[in-house]
């Protein structure tokens, strides 16, 4: 083994930090043995992805892990959203994130549809049928109950406000400009159009009628949200000198790394990990990756899925499961390992929060301090202390030897 790393394994535990119920967290009590064992041998701290007390997308703080401050390359989650799903979005157009959704007389009664996961037939006559004069209307399926949807045309804008009323028992919500603007004006007049084509389009169709018979939530309108123009964000490769590859499930991170340049590697299906096999999978493909890329981004999504779910015997479950595809990392040779989480999302509130997430940094080269243990209560005694997500990358490049001194 070197005495200095060469590559870079950046591995992000989605959502798996957490707040203590009843002084434990998943982390704190899923028997991390292997990810403990990493921890032990390396470096460890607390960060805040974004910023102290700043609640954190997993865009902007994907982004922001990455190098890339959100506050300048941030304009929505749209665009990163569109790409992940294979859109080839191009500058100047305006790109959303979907739900599908049930509504029934007039009110959203699941805003995630049942998590329905059948849609091939819904994003294929949305995509095909719902049209308005003037615009392009690219509509994409992505995971679970996700999709995505762009805007092609001359005049519009991304100042407009989201559909989603974010809680059931609403009506979906109007879309409205947030600037004085006709591109905005037009733009949101465009989003309700589509809003209500949507519902007459899906609400009969086969699929819908089909999960009604079977007692569960028809697909029968989308929730659209995160409106934002696509940016120029500079290529990963050229900002670090680095070739990148990422390998995720979810269509957001596969969108964050493809508009910064990493290639995407799939494994299997789309779909979001919910057990610790599916993990595994993931896990192996970046590591083999490590054999062709200098850079590889691993995003692993199950635990955030159980936080939003306000389950924490299902979020400990799936850690200790995952735990498992860690063994593998513990014979990487000239790897520069890195675990954290990209926000944590705790059940007792079941969505995201601004409390400071775990890191370890493992390899050749790293000094090591006395935790012995990976997850949120115990990280902030560590050597690395309390850093910021943007901190991520330069420590990182530093530690492979791929930074120029600031100075004489």
């Amino acid at each position: 083994m070197s005495d200095v790393a060469n590559k870079i394994l950046l591995i992000v535990l989605d959502g798996a930090s957490d707040r203590p119920v009843g002084g434990k967290t998943p982390l704190s009590e899923a028997g991390m043995r292997n990810l403990d064992k990493l921890a032990y041998g390396g470096i460890n701290g607390i960060m805040d992805t974004v910023g102290p007390g700043i609640r954190p997308g997993s865009d902007t703080s994907h982004l922001a892990i990455l190098g890339y401050d959100p506050h300048t390359y941030y304009t929505g989650r749209g665009p990163f959203e569109a790409a992940g799903v294979g859109i080839d979005v191009k500058g100047g157009d305006i790109a959303f994130r979907v739900n599908f959704a049930t509504v029934e007389n007039g009110l959203v009664t699941d805003r995630r549809a049942g998590r329905i996961s059948d849609t091939d037939e819904l994003a294929k006559a949305i995509n095909e049928k719902v049209k308005v004069p003037g615009v392009d209307i690219i509509f994409k399926r992505s995971t679970g109950h996700r999709a995505a949807l762009v805007l092609r045309g001359k005049g519009l804008s991304a100042a407009i406000t989201d559909t989603d009323p974010k809680k059931e028992g609403n009506p979906i919500k109007e879309c409205h400009a947030t600037d004085d603007t006709p591109e905005a004006k037009r733009t949101a007049d465009i989003v309700n159009s589509i809003s209500k084509q949507v519902v007459s389009l899906l609400d009969d169709m086969p699929v819908n009628q089909e999960r009604r018979k079977q007692g569960l939530p028809p697909g029968n309108a989308i929730l659209i949200r995160g409106a934002g123009e696509v940016p120029h964000i500079p290529q990963f490769q050229e900002r670090y000198g680095l070739k990148g590859a990422v390998v995720a499930a979810a269509g957001l991170i596969i969108g964050i790394g493809k508009m910064c340049g990493l290639e995407y590697l799939p494994v299997g299906s789309m779909e979001i990990e919910s057990s610790g096999s599916q993990a595994a999978a993931k896990m192996k493909k970046a590591i083999q990756a490590l054999e062709t890329y200098d850079f590889v981004l691993l995003n692993i999504k199950g635990a955030d899925e159980a936080g939003h779910d306000g389950n924490f015997e299902k979020k400990t479950q799936f850690l200790g499961q995952a735990d498992e595809s860690f063994k593998d990392l513990l014979t990487l040779k000239d790897v520069l390992i890195i675990v954290t989480v990209d926000h944590s999302t705790p059940v007792s509130i079941k969505d995201h929060s601004a409390d400071p997430v775990p890191i370890l940094m493992h390899g050749p080269g790293v000094r090591m301090d006395d935790v012995a243990h990976y997850n949120e209560l115990i990280a902030y005694k560590g050597g690395l202390h309390r850093i910021k997500g943007m901190d991520v990358m330069p420590i990182a490049l530093d530690l492979i030897n791929k930074t120029k001194k600031y100075g004489a």
